[in-house]
């Protein structure tokens, strides 16, 4: 179950991928786990319900750097 903290912002979702992508790029150098697909998934789903406008695939696609921050081109 899901509980919802309150109004979310395009901010919010990029400072979270943020920290996730930095866990992530840290956590191969060191051998260790990163987030699952499934964990996304769930955050994802939170993040959802959090905001209507939430660009879920755009949001999954910069964790794992295939665009950039608004979708475009990986800097």
């Amino acid at each position: 179950m899901l509980i919802s903290i309150g109004s979310m912002s395009k901010k919010n979702f990029v400072a979270l991928a943020d920290s996730i992508r930095e866990h992530n790029r840290i956590a191969r150098l060191n051998g260790e786990n990163v987030f699952t697909d499934d964990q996304l998934a769930t955050l994802a789903r939170f993040c959802a319900l959090e905001n209507p406008r939430f660009k879920r695939e755009r949001w999954l696609n910069y964790i794992a750097g295939e665009c950039g921050l608004n979708g475009g081109t990986v800097r």
